[in-house]
């Protein structure tokens, strides 16, 4: 696949991007890159349900959303066949390349975009090329387009390599975004044999020119889901006859921010969502919230979720409500392995268009890639988190946010080739 070929993915992918679990034009698009570009050398290809444990799914969409998400992956022209695989969800792909004796290595990448709307700012770069979200309220934010077309770059590379023995896997990650879907990765059969791994991300403040062998300090995230019941009145004839469940969310969010922070390490807590109640002279009797709650550690994000969800339970108890708990999605923490840092540091050292090389760094945030890495990590083998820079004018997450795509062809080279050297075919 040419760099032209490559950008010319990362654009339609760009156009068209997808939030959690409806992922299905995307993962259609994949399945034809793959089938179309690799023939033959492709040994495997798992599409949908065939490439996750569905059991292990985090933060799915309601049956309307998926079907609105579905419908429009349709109407783009997807292969129907692959959405008929998708349907209720069940998005992502596994591609297998096998080249002979070596270890099996894994390149884990996620294809999922962000519920945000895109800069049409005639200096954005996609607005003004013509690429810009064809999606109102939804736009590829992260880099995530680019992501799932190094991971079509590289097993295309591997598959055209002499220098690689072994197979590659690689892992088209879904819902990323709301930390759901790595886990459904991780207890699938396809990792339980993978002996190295790699995962990347673009970006990350780093420039065009710049990788970072090995990305650690990420936290480890779990989100809250708090949903009050109290007892509606008439807030100006009878207020004493209500218990109001949006006051009891007040006072937990309040208190929230109070919990104290741990010598230990990093720890962090954020309401992001608070709602409820339904007209100014009414007693509201039902108020949600919606927080996350994060540590440098899996035992740290522990420590401030028994906290959260005791500060919660008390502002209920105060106000006389009751309050449950929903299953959020969560994600642990990883560290990346120093042999597998030496080997993409010193495949970046002598890449052309790389100009500088950091050991590491941190994150600062959480990945669900962790779920994959620490799989691997547990088995015996070795994971390392792959940063590859590239110039972004806005920040992640953001309506600017937008690649060099220059640093495509960069992740591309380096990936491909820490790959080749983790193979055996080459000393």
């Amino acid at each position: 696949m040419s760099t032209d070929d490559l950008v010319s993915l990362r654009r339609d992918l760009h156009r068209r991007p997808e939030p959690a679990w409806c992922e299905f034009y995307t993962t259609a698009r994949l399945v034809d890159e793959l089938e179309s570009r690799l023939g033959d050398d492709l040994d495997e290809l798992h599409v949908g349900p065939d490439a996750i444990a569905g059991d292990h799914r985090m933060a799915v969409p309601d049956e309307a959303e998926l079907t609105r998400w579905l419908d429009r992956a349709r109407e783009a022209g997807a292969d129907e066949e692959v959405l008929e695989s998708l349907a209720g969800g069940y998005t992502g792909a596994v591609a297998v390349l096998e080249r002979g004796e070596g270890p099996t290595v894994g390149l884990r990448v996620d294809i999922d975009g962000l519920p945000r709307e895109e800069s049409d700012a005639p200096d954005h770069a996609p607005a003004a090329a013509g690429f810009r979200s064809e999606h109102e309220g939804a736009m590829h934010a992260c880099g995530h387009d680019a992501h799932a077309t190094i991971g079509i770059g590289v097993a295309e590379r591997i598959a055209a390599s002499d220098d690689f023995s072994g197979t590659l896997k690689v892992f088209f990650q879904p819902a990323e975004e709301v930390v759901g879907g790595g886990k459904s990765m991780a207890k699938s059969e396809h990792i339980a044999d993978v002996d190295r791994l790699l995962a990347i991300h673009i970006g990350l403040d780093h420039p065009t020119g710049e990788i970072v062998a090995g990305i650690d300090g990420f936290l480890a995230v779990r989100h809250l889901e708090a949903e009050f019941a109290g007892e509606s009145a008439h807030a100006g004839g009878h207020p004493e006859q209500g218990r109001n469940a949006v006051q009891a969310m007040a006072t937990a969010v309040q208190n929230l921010y109070g919990i104290p922070r741990h010598n230990d390490g990093k720890t962090r807590i954020n309401a992001g969502v608070v709602e409820g109640g339904s007209a100014a002279n009414i007693i509201p009797d039902e108020a949600r919230i919606l927080a996350e709650v994060r540590g440098e550690t899996t035992d740290l994000m522990e420590y401030m979720d028994r906290k959260a969800r005791h500060v919660i339970r008390s502002a209920a108890e105060m106000h006389e409500c009751e309050v449950s708990f929903g299953l959020g999605a969560e994600a642990p923490s990883a560290t990346s392995d120093q042999r597998l840092v030496d080997v993409v540091a010193d495949v970046a050292g002598e890449t052309a268009g790389v100009e500088n090389v950091l050991e590491r760094d941190d994150l600062g945030g959480s990945e669900d890639a962790t779920y994959l890495m620490q799989a691997v990590q547990e088995n015996g083998g070795e994971a390392c988190y792959v940063g590859i820079g590239t110039d972004h004018p806005g920040g992640h997450h953001s309506a600017t946010f937008d690649v060099d795509e220059a640093s495509i062809a960069h992740g591309v080279d380096v990936v491909s080739g820490a790959i080749e050297r983790l193979g055996r075919g080459r000393p």
